[in-house]
């Protein structure tokens, strides 16, 4: 075996890892696929110069930097985006017939974790996904950041508290969630509002994200009733042939409405004591499985 395929063997034992870092650090998971692959060119290069012998930490360093640069770049184009932006939801994809093309989530990097982080500065941000999630030591992101490694430290305790602050929020028994998301689906499938708003906590929230492309609400719908509603009126709109699923979105709860081969939106729940607290409700094409 060569040394460059060695180095492609590793690179793809790495890759899921790899990919879970961009897409904490970046919230796109068609980006963070991009700027592996392109790392791997990177590499190849770095390599003939000098031999790399940490392989695990070369990549998580080279992801996280153009993750970092994308971040700050989508932080502009952001701020003038039409509606509630919302992370791209990793769905798991259907098995390839090559199982390196095949990507999972880190099962940490939960849909409500990314909202989470959606409240961070770009550098609290990459601090605590890179320590704390990643576990890099200090000096490495602070390479990464480009501060000290005391800076860096005090940027992921800001984060921590942040991210703290809701980790009670969330349900983390898996059995729990498909329960209750079993019966959500049931209800919105049957038109039973009564039993809607029952799995519904009564201050509920749904955040959706059309992206200015299709019709979606532009604030926060809140409350049991208002959002039993909302999905009932959205189950009577779907197109002849249409069909709603149970799916694992990030890892956690989740469905898929598809017509056909095309997806028309993914939903991520998060369940709290038995009810639905929140539904993140992604219909931007761009941000759908293909």
């Amino acid at each position: 075996m060569t040394r460059e395929e060695e180095l492609a063997a590793e690179w793809t034992r790495l890759r899921p890892r790899l990919v879970s870092v961009a897409y904490a650090v970046l919230g796109s998971r068609t980006e963070a696929e991009d700027i592996v692959a392109d790392c791997w060119l990177s590499l190849v290069t770095a390599d003939a110069r000098e031999p790399v012998r940490d392989l695990y930490a070369w990549g998580t360093i080279a992801v996280a930097r153009r993750a970092v640069d994308a971040l700050r770049s989508a932080r502009r184009q952001r701020e003038a985006y039409i509606g509630p932006w919302l992370p791209e939801p990793f769905v798991e994809p259907v098995p390839a017939s090559d199982p390196a093309d095949r990507v999972t989530l880190d099962e940490r990097v939960s849909f409500a974790l990314m909202v989470a982080l959606e409240a961070l500065s770009p550098a609290e941000r990459t601090a605590w996904v890179l320590h704390d999630l990643f576990g890099l030591p200090f000096r490495d992101v602070a390479s990464v950041v480009g501060r000290t490694p005391a800076a860096v430290r005090q940027l992921a305790v800001r984060a921590r508290a942040h991210i703290a602050a809701g980790a009670s929020r969330i349900e983390v028994d898996p059995g729990e969630r498909r329960r209750v998301a079993d019966a959500f689906l049931t209800a919105a499938a049957g038109g039973d509002l009564a039993t809607l708003v029952s799995v519904l906590d009564p201050d509920v929230v749904l955040v959706s994200d059309g992206g200015g492309q299709v019709r979606a609400a532009r604030r926060p719908v809140v409350g049991a009733n208002n959002v039993a509603r909302l999905f009932l009126g959205l189950a009577r709109r779907s197109p002849p042939g249409a069909v709603l699923r149970p799916i694992p979105v990030n890892g956690g709860p989740g469905f898929i409405l598809t017509q056909d081969d095309a997806t028309l939106l993914v939903a991520a729940l998060t369940v709290v004591r038995g009810r639905i607290s929140r539904i993140d409700l992604v219909l931007a094409p761009d941000k759908l499985p293909q």
